[in-house]
């Protein structure tokens, strides 16, 4: 190992070890209640033990990751461990310090990763079925977690405090990752994989945006058109009705209009958003008559929790960027100048290269294992991880975010600028 990576890694271990000395601090000034006597399996599991066993596959990862591999990608999976297992010392805030806290801590050391796949490289990659089982297997073990929170809520004897901060701590897994991967999933065409990401959507009351995402915000993408497109000198609490209100229509609207093409009803199971809210009633449903209605108002305020953390990605990707009007109706087509990306590297294997999100506009179905990124598309200061903090302080969010914005419209407005661009652009598709 030479002295750069040497350095590297002593920077990536000690900010691992400063994440957990802030969390001991936390740990020692919020008071804990053990809600319920631990179960054997976690009784065998030392706390010492279990931070070897979710601190060490991160740290390898960031170190020594490379883009032909996969299995960095499974660090997701430790989110819902960590919520598990913390719940059952009575600490209902560890994923909520781990967002906001820790891996915007990890992306200052962790570097970026600019490098992107050759030709070759591409077709190696998609011909690794392990990248995609890493996204299919998510369905079955965000499952298994909802039902673990089910019977956590109606067998541990909770304050209201740890109930909220529980059911919030489940929305940061089936939220961040389970609609990320969500999102990863409806872009393809296998319908496996598909109807998998639809699942994902149905566990967080959340069904209208399969429709709306495909059907509406990447055709209107950085338009006054999509609600899901935040405006300059929005703050995201405005931002926040516009989307999830405006993102409901929109796909119903949607939907009506493909049921008088094809004559059928909107209100039958070929239109998605009532097949998947007729499944998200049956989870809810199915948890009041199994585990009573503390489970139901779980399930209600975890969905709220992970779609409201969906809107906070949707702010930050596309914020005060707008697409060239052509016409009296019509837009340049979404190419890499229409989103922000960052590339920070911790970041990415947790979001599976979410943050190449220009590249993702434009090539929608391209699976996020060969995802590029590209130095003309609008950069973020800090990963996503950092920027969702940021969004919820709107006098921080517009002083990093406003100028920006602006550095941006300037340099497109440039017409022989903006055309040398898209001629370039031709080159990557």
């Amino acid at each position: 190992m030479d002295s750069e990576r040497l350095l590297y890694s002593a920077k990536v271990i000690a900010v691992m070890f400063f994440t957990q000395f802030v969390y001991g601090t936390l740990l020692s000034i919020i008071p804990i209640v053990k809600p319920v006597p631990s179960s054997p399996i976690v009784n065998a599991i030392s706390p010492n033990v279990f931070k070897l066993v979710t601190i060490v596959p991160i740290v390898l990862t960031v170190i020594f990751a490379k883009k032909n591999m996969s299995y960095p990608y499974c660090v997701a999976y430790i989110v819902p461990l960590l919520v598990w297992y913390s719940a059952n010392q009575g600490v209902f805030w560890s994923i909520i310090w781990l967002v906001f806290g820790g891996i915007p801590l990890l992306e200052f050391v962790s570097g970026e990763d600019k490098e992107n796949p050759t030709e070759q490289e591409e077709k190696e990659l998609l011909q690794q079925n392990s990248f995609r089982l890493i996204t299919m297997i998510w369905v079955p073990v965000q499952a298994l977690f909802l039902l673990w929170a089910f019977w956590a809520a109606a067998n541990w004897d909770l304050s209201v405090g740890n109930f909220i901060f529980l059911s919030i701590s489940v929305g940061f897994v089936t939220g961040i990752l389970g609609i990320n991967i969500s999102h990863e999933l409806i872009h393809k065409a296998d319908s496996r994989e598909n109807y998998l990401g639809k699942l994902l959507l149905a566990m967080v009351c959340y069904g209208h945006w399969y429709t709306e995402h495909l059907w509406g915000h990447h055709k209107e993408v950085s338009t006054p058109h999509d609600p899901a497109t935040s405006k300059l000198g929005e703050t995201f609490y405005s931002f926040w009705p516009r989307s999830v209100i405006g993102s409901f229509w929109s796909a119903w609207a949607i939907e009506k209009a493909k049921a008088e093409k094809k004559k059928y009803s909107l209100w039958s199971l070929q239109n998605p958003t009532v097949e998947m809210g007729l499944i998200s009633a049956s989870i809810g449903f199915s948890a009041l008559l199994i585990y009573g209605p503390k489970a139901l108002a779980l399930f209600l305020l975890q969905a709220f929790s992970a779609f409201s953390l969906l809107e906070i990605v949707n702010y930050i990707e596309h914020y005060g960027l707008e697409r060239k009007a052509h016409g009296k109706d019509g837009y340049e087509p979404v190419n890499p100048l229409h989103s922000w990306n960052a590339n920070a590297r911790v970041t990415n294997f947790f979001l599976f290269k979410l943050q190449r999100h220009s590249d993702h506009h434009a090539f929608a179905s391209r699976r996020y294992q060969i995802l590029r990124s590209f130095d003309e598309s609008p950069q973020m200061p800090t990963g996503y991880a950092g920027m969702l903090l940021l969004a919820l302080i709107p006098p921080l969010w517009f002083k990093v975010m406003n100028d920006r914005v602006e550095q941006n419209a300037k340099k497109l407005a440039n017409s022989q600028e903006r055309l040398e661009w898209q001629k370039n652009w031709k080159a990557y598709q």
